[in-house]
């Protein structure tokens, strides 16, 4: 079966309110919108590095606004979705590192479970929104190292502090949805995903960027946990799973409102050993060695079935794991030779959508 195309007829000319549009997922995201002819809101706090996609890539050019701002303030959150009075929200502002979150829990809890509160409570009190995805994590469920993939129904948790904001997340999604917006007729889902990767990330502590940076500084990638087996997946792969949601979730609110997996193929969940392996032998001067550290909790085996998505929303993976590495490489190299990114980007995602 053909794997379903977001549908520019339904997104042109809505109003669409994206927060995080400033980080890697979201800005990709928010260009993706732009060029399906939405008129795209953000809300977020400044870019989270220097360089950074929203930056290097011109986002904010194609945006209808762009508001600076912390999603744990609540006065502004409300200003700015009764401003752009939306269609549609996506969730996606996040304190989204494992390691950031065991040096700051409290933080992590604040943006992460109270910040999803905030943005409830926004569209409540907005009346426009019809339809609201919440982007949460893979890492969302009570990992118990099995070797076979989690489904929607399994259950929340997490080990460290990150995931089990996330958990919480999901939490207060399923108790806005039923306690509030299923009675308005807002159709609500979260939205869980895999490692993603693609240009323009830049975060700390994140296998790739570590890979780029240690290459463009002329040292080995050191690496904490060569063993781990992770979902990984070109970012572009959930969020066109995360569009055709919205799609769904619009026209058949009831239908489509629960938790949704978008992961990649089985074949594509890789120990970072295997990641690294090819990064090292694609580029001249590349190396990696292992770092002796004593190393914080991690989940050491994570795979998504994604099977609901694939059967109910007609969504499937287009790249296999090579071809998005190759699409990031390509992303960087054309960065590091001063290329117009917003122009790749957009052309990235244009050869996303052909392919089979």
């Amino acid at each position: 079966m053909s794997p379903a195309f977001p549908q520019p007829a339904f997104w042109a000319g809505k109003s669409v309110f994206v927060t995080g549009h400033t980080g890697f997922k979201g800005g990709w995201l928010s260009l993706w919108l732009q060029q399906l002819g939405a008129r795209v809101h953000g809300y977020s706090l400044e870019p989270p590095t220097q360089p950074n996609l929203f930056t290097v890539a011109n986002v904010e050019r194609g945006m209808a606004s762009s508001t600076i701002a912390d999603i744990e303030d609540a006065g502004s959150l409300d200003a700015a979705m009764r401003s752009a009075q939306p269609d549609v929200v996506f969730h996606l502002a996040a304190q989204p590192l494992v390691r950031l979150s065991y040096a700051e829990p409290v933080a992590t809890f604040a943006t992460n479970v109270m910040g999803t509160v905030n943005l409830f409570e926004a569209v409540r009190k907005c009346g426009s929104v019809k339809t609201i995805v919440n982007v949460t994590s893979d890492k969302c469920y009570e990992n118990r190292e099995w070797v076979w993939p989690y489904r929607e129904d399994e259950a929340m948790g997490g080990f460290d502090p990150y995931s089990s904001s996330k958990a919480c997340s999901e939490i207060v999604t399923a108790a806005y949805r039923r306690s509030f917006l299923a009675t308005d007729n807002v159709g609500c889902s979260s939205a869980r995903a895999g490692n993603v990767i693609g240009g323009g990330d830049w975060a700390a502590d994140r296998l790739l960027p570590d890979f780029f940076r240690a290459l463009d500084a002329g040292m080995p990638l050191v690496i904490r946990s060569p063993n781990a087996v992770r979902p990984w997946q070109h970012v572009l792969e959930p969020l066109s799973g995360y569009l055709l949601l919205a799609e769904r979730l619009t026209d058949e609110p009831r239908q489509f409102a629960e938790g949704w997996n978008f992961g990649p193929a089985d074949s594509d969940a890789r120990p970072v050993s295997w990641i690294v392996e090819r990064l090292t032998a694609a580029r001249v001067g590349a190396s990696w060695q292992l770092d002796s550290e004593p190393q914080l909790h991690e989940a050491n085996h994570l795979k998504l079935d994604s099977s609901k998505a694939r059967t109910r929303l007609s969504w499937r993976p287009r790249w296999q794991l090579e071809t998005a590495l190759s699409m990031t490489g390509d992303w960087h190299d054309a960065w590091r030779n001063g290329e117009d990114m917003h122009a790749v980007t957009l052309a990235q995602i244009a050869v996303y959508l052909e392919s089979a």
